[in-house]
């Protein structure tokens, strides 16, 4: 496992179906080592924080190996590392293998996994599709977000180590497909609700899952 790429970005704005709009989407990869800490990277920051950065957004990380589905599906586009906003770009963590609670040291410093990240309409903004949101969102290709439990720098090139996991073994592919509704498992839900790591949000989300479940409506 492997950082490949460390990628951040100041707000820029841009022009979005007739209005202005302040994003951080536009990552770039930087070279050497760069301080990792509590809140983002060094150089990187967040327009809208109310919805972006934070304690359980501090880094987010994206696997490369889903570079090649998006190659297909957006052809004629440029996609450099960092091209879905992603701070790390990684090799060897997947959705369906990564769990919330799971701990990991890369170069100097310890995160570890929160949520999935469910992108928000700039992405589309970017690309220039109104598609692209809900598309991304369906693959089940979304990456995510880590806190920062220890401090350190951090450059393209480190090895990824597995430390150990908080809480049950509830994979990134669990909450994506618990969000969208694709499960209607009370067994997974209730797992899900239980995992403290995961925001309060997603957790009274589920709540509400299990809650109409119970009362049979189904998605």
């Amino acid at each position: 496992m492997k950082l490949l790429s460390v990628n951040v970005a100041s707000p820029r704005e841009i022009e979005w179906k007739g209005t202005t709009v302040t994003t951080g989407i536009f990552k770039k990869p930087v070279s050497g080592r760069v301080m990792l800490r509590r809140l983002n990277l060094d150089g990187d920051r967040q327009a809208d924080l109310s919805v972006h950065g934070g304690g359980n957004k501090a880094v987010y990380a994206y696997p490369s190996e889903h570079y090649a589905f998006w190659h297909g599906e957006l052809p004629g586009f440029d996609l450099p590392w960092g091209v879905f906003g992603e701070n790390f770009t990684i090799e060897g963590l997947l959705e369906s293998t990564v769990s919330i609670g799971d701990r990991y040291h890369i170069g100097k410093a310890t995160v570890m996994v929160t949520q999935p990240r469910m992108p928000c309409y700039k992405l589309g903004a970017k690309f220039g599709r109104d598609d692209l949101v809900g598309h991304f969102l369906r693959s089940g290709r979304s990456g995510f977000y880590l806190s920062v439990l220890k401090e350190g720098k951090v450059s393209a090139g480190d090895s990824i180590e597995y430390e150990g996991r908080e809480g049950p073994n509830l994979t990134v592919q669990d909450v994506n497909r618990l969000y969208i509704r694709d499960t209607n498992d009370p067994e997974l839900l209730q797992r899900a609700i239980n995992c403290t790591v995961l925001p309060a949000s997603w957790r009274e989300r589920f709540q509400k899952f299990l809650e109409l479940a119970a009362a049979g409506h189904n998605p």
